[in-house]
Formats: C-alpha cells, sequence, structure tokens
C-alpha cells in the first residue's frame, strides 16, 4: 500500500493556477452530447471523473459503458444513455455497485424508459433495454439523497417531447448544484421555471454557444484550511474563481471569516489572508455544500473549535462513508467526532497532536486533501495518495509549490 509522507519546510510561492470545477465539466459534456450542438467548453476539467465520462462519449460504446468509480458519470449517463440509446449495459466499480441509483431508474422508467438491474435492486450495472418512449411528463423524486440524481433529469428534459416537470419532495438538500445545472442548460438557450420545489422545462432546443468552466470552490476549500493553519503562510492567490459563482461551494468566501480567513475578490481570482477572527463554537448545515464537511472539520480540530454540523447525509453514500472514516481519522489527531440525534458533533480538542500520524483515504480523495492541510503541524503520512487524481490530479504538486515536501 503506497503512501507520502508529508512535511511544511518553508514558504517558497503562494499563487495557485487552481483545477477547473469538475461539476461544471461534466454537465457540460452532457449537455454538448445531448444538444449536438456546436458547444465550444474552454478549460474543461482534468479530473479522472471527467476524463472517464469524456472518454465513454466519444468513444460511443456499443454495449458496455463502464463509468468506473466516477459518481457523477454514472447517474449522468444513465439518463443520457436511457435517452439515446437502446440495449447497453452500465456499471462501475465495487464501491459504485454499492452506491443506490434506484430512485433515478425509478423516475426515468416513470417516464418511459425501460431499465433492470443486472444484479442488485437498486444499485448499478444497469441494463438500457428501451430508450425512452415517453408516457408522462410528471415526476415526484426525493430531494435528500442526491441532487445528482435531479440534475441528470434536467439536462434530458428539453429533448423530451413533452418536456418534464420535476416534484422535490422536501427536504431538497445540495440546491445550489441545481441551480448550477439550470443556469448552464441557461447559457446554451434552455428557459426552466424554478418554483419552491417544482422544476418545469418545456421541449425546447440547446443552442450553439461557448462557456469557461471555473476552477473549482470545492478545491479551494484545501487552501482556504492551509491558510487558516499553517502559522507561516498567510495568503495565497487562487486563479480562476468567481465572484459571482454557480457554484454552491463558493460559500467558503464568508464560511472562513469565522475560522480565520478573508477573501478578495479580484479580475482573475481571489486572494485568502488570514484574520484573527477564530470561533470558539459554530454550528453548520451542511445540505447545500456537503463536499465542504471534511476540510471544516479538520480546520476546527486544529483551532479547537467544537463544532455541530447537520445536513451530511448524502456523505453516507459517497466514495466511502464519508462521516465514519471522518470519525476514525480525527481519532488519530485526538478528536471526538460523532452522532447525535440528527447533528453530528465534533469536540473541541483537548490534547495535543501526535508527532505522527498515518491517514488512510478510503478510496477518497477528499480524505487525502483535507487532512494533508493539517500536515504543517505533525509528520503525516497519506495513504494511497493517488487518489486525488479523481478531482484534483496536480494537488501534490500545487502542494510542493507552497513548500510541503513529500517523500
Amino acid at each position: 500500500m503506497k503512501k507520502l509522507k508529508f512535511k511544511f519546510k518553508k514558504l517558497i510561492e503562494n499563487t495557485i493556477e487552481l483545477n477547473s470545477s469538475k461539476s461544471e465539466s461534466n454537465r457540460l459534456l452532457i449537455i454538448k452530447a445531448i444538444s449536438k450542438k456546436k458547444i465550444i467548453i474552454n478549460n474543461l476539467s482534468n479530473a479522472n471523473d471527467t476524463i472517464i465520462l469524456k472518454n465513454l462519449i466519444i468513444n460511443n460504446s456499443k454495449k458496455i459503458w463502464d463509468a468506473e468509480d466516477a459518481g457523477t458519470t454514472m447517474r449522468f449517463l444513465t439518463s443520457y444513455l436511457a435517452l439515446v440509446k437502446e440495449d447497453v449495459i452500465i456499471t462501475g466499480t465495487i464501491r459504485m455497485k454499492k452506491r443506490p441509483i434506484k430512485l433515478l431508474v425509478d423516475a426515468l422508467n416513470k417516464i418511459g424508459s425501460k431499465i433492470y438491474y443486472t444484479d442488485k435492486i437498486g444499485y448499478p450495472p444497469l441494463k438500457i433495454d428501451k430508450k425512452i418512449n415517453q408516457k408522462n411528463n410528471t415526476i415526484s423524486i426525493r430531494g435528500d439523497i442526491s441532487s445528482q440524481y435531479i440534475s441528470s433529469l434536467l439536462m434530458i428534459a428539453p429533448k423530451l417531447k413533452n418536456g418534464l416537470n420535476i416534484i422535490i419532495e422536501e427536504p431538497f438538500y445540495s440546491k445550489p448544484y441545481v441551480l448550477m445545472t439550470l443556469n448552464l442548460m441557461k447559457k446554451f438557450g434552455i428557459s426552466s421555471l424554478f418554483n419552491r420545489n417544482k422544476i418545469i422545462i418545456n421541449n425546447q432546443e440547446y443552442r450553439d454557444g461557448s462557456y469557461t468552466v471555473e476552477s473549482d470552490w470545492s478545491a479551494a476549500s484545501y487552501w482556504y484550511a492551509i491558510v487558516s493553519i499553517n502559522k507561516n503562510i498567510n495568503k495565497i492567490k487562487l486563479k480562476g474563481l468567481r465572484k459571482n459563482s454557480f457554484q454552491g461551494d463558493s460559500v467558503l468566501s464568508t464560511m472562513m471569516v469565522s475560522f480565520g480567513v478573508d477573501t478578495e475578490f479580484l479580475e482573475d481570482g481571489i486572494i485568502i489572508k488570514k484574520n484573527n477572527n477564530i470561533k470558539n463554537y459554530l454550528k453548520i448545515d451542511f445540505k447545500n455544500f456537503p463536499d465542504l464537511t471534511q476540510s471544516i472539520l479538520v480546520v476546527a480540530a486544529y483551532h479547537k473549535i467544537k463544532l455541530e454540523i447537520s445536513g451530511v447525509e448524502s456523505l453516507k453514500i459517497k466514495e466511502t462513508d464519508r462521516l465514519s472514516a471522518m470519525k476514525k481519522e480525527l481519532e488519530k489527531i485526538g478528536c471526538n467526532f460523532y452522532n447525535k440525534k440528527e447533528s453530528w458533533i465534533l469536540e473541541k480538542r483537548v490534547n495535543s497532536f501526535p508527532k505522527l500520524v498515518v491517514i488512510d483515504t478510503y478510496k477518497d480523495h477528499r480524505m487525502a486533501m483535507a487532512f494533508v492541510c493539517i500536515s504543517s503541524e505533525m509528520e503525516m503520512h497519506i495513504r494511497e495518495p493517488s487518489v486525488v487524481n479523481k478531482s484534483y490530479p496536480n494537488f501534490w504538486n500545487d502542494l510542493a509549490k507552497v513548500g510541503y515536501e513529500t517523500t
């Protein structure tokens, strides 16, 4: 089992060409494939999930579509294939076969597709037997499992002969990701009506156009964490982020004020810099930005902040059960993290950090990147460091640029 040892030496440079948004990139690839229009995507992400999706669409496999470990790819392709293909199978890794997809399959079958499970009911692999012959244009879907199901349906909606009305059963988690989907569709001519928990999209045509993918606010969270934690780094410039972002994780610019970091917006990105505003106790609902949870927990652990979090149920069905994984790894650095009714509690750290800690990543990119942010305070070994390729392949190189050494 490969592992890397990390230790901060000294600041070398403090400008990072931040990686592009995987979330925007994957939506744009589906929009381009569905529309068959001349759509130019600039600054496409080099994340492995995006590469998998791009290659599958380009190769246009006749029978087997393997999404590997890419959750967004699996969910977006399921609707895409139901729209355009027959007699094909979509599958993935062992972990992917344990990630539920029943809500999406049920919705597509109600609309008029014929999708079957080839193994365990409710989970991949799936057989797309017949493409959609629309029977219904109104469906209901739970909003507390994965917004990717909703986005997947939205992108095919304009191509359905009767359009689509989606009623989202509350609570509605990760709403900003649905808004991102609608905003990107609008860039290519698709109008929609979003009223509280109902989205209406009529039959219409996508149009030609181009779009430059923004840098990834989820990835920015690790740099915010580094500025908050590392005593020798006072500021970092992150290029490619926008003040008026489609990404829900841009809430970082206000959230991190309470964790000791201010944000200055520039034309070509942001500068993040230390402040002295560290709270003792914070209560945060992560339902609209769950991907920030791990890095925020690590920052709170460092600053001895008691943190009460909610809205994190979806983390149980990610690359790993992220809540259980965080509980185990936070214990290694002396922190107690536990479930209490509908919340999770991170108790204020009372012990000193160990001199050395080995972090397991559970095949989860965010586990690796969240915990390495605290390696300026101890010798840290990260197991299976290649997991970052899923969303941020250049992360270790960027970390070296600012002075973190690996062996």
